[in-house]
């Protein structure tokens, strides 16, 4: 195949932006990060309280929490997507006028965010009950022979030994995230996946955007990869 490559497009500037390529591609790079962020926290968060309540010994308390985990896996990530951003504001007069309101963008970033978190905190769930049920059950039994009250069990023996136990399926969820934050691109949400497509259609140098672009995003991962090797558990000799 002879192709004549032009790594030099990312200095062109845009006709729509008026912005050369890099600046925009620098700001899809920040755009990735900030709501991978932001979907992380929620899906810990969530995550780490739907999975305790999973292996709560209340019916009451678990059946709601299985009923969640089931809702969120069994969606499609895009099918979900599209029901916050298209459905969710059409069914509630009130969020729909803000949505009016406020600038797309936001209004994109919201809805990607809170569906990356929901979606991965149902995931995140499993891995939260999977630590919890892989400790012996007198774990349990200790922290209630010294008088603990079922929250205090959780908090101070249960989650911590838990989580300690699921920091590599963790760092999968995470990697994971960031690379579903690509799906953005379908509402228009100018993240690094959007920014690399638009200048393949403006440039035709689809071969340089993308090339770039998935070194970004294993750089990313690989990051991603380094931070949370920190929080493993060091193996002794």
């Amino acid at each position: 195949m002879e192709y004549q490559w032009h790594w030099n497009v990312f200095f062109q500037i845009s006709p729509d932006a008026g912005q050369a390529y890099w600046i925009l591609f620098v700001k899809g790079f920040a755009a990735t990060l900030t709501v991978s962020a932001a979907s992380w926290i929620i899906a810990f968060v969530l995550g780490v309280i739907v999975g305790a309540a999973r292996t709560s010994l209340i019916f009451w308390i678990r059946m709601p929490a299985y009923l969640y985990v089931h809702l969120f896996r069994g969606v499609p990530l895009l099918v979900q997507l599209f029901l916050w951003y298209f459905v969710f504001p059409e069914m509630f007069d009130s969020v729909k006028a803000v949505v009016v309101r406020t600038d797309a963008m936001y209004v994109q970033f919201i809805a990607v965010t809170v569906c990356l978190g929901l979606f991965t905190s149902a995931r995140v769930a499993e891995q939260v009950r999977s630590g919890i049920e892989s400790l012996s059950r007198g774990q349990r039994s200790a922290g209630m022979a010294l008088g603990l009250h079922p929250a205090q069990i959780y908090r101070y023996v249960l989650l911590p030994q838990s989580m300690r136990l699921i920091v590599p399926p963790l760092t999968s969820e995470l990697m994971n995230l960031i690379k579903n934050s690509s799906i953005a691109l379908t509402i228009g949400f100018a993240e690094l996946t959007f920014r690399a497509r638009e200048i393949g259609e403006t440039t035709f140098s689809y071969f340089e955007a993308f090339i770039v672009t998935t070194i970004v995003y294993i750089a990313i991962a690989l990051t991603a990869y380094a931070v949370m090797a920190r929080f493993e558990p060091r193996k002794t000799a």
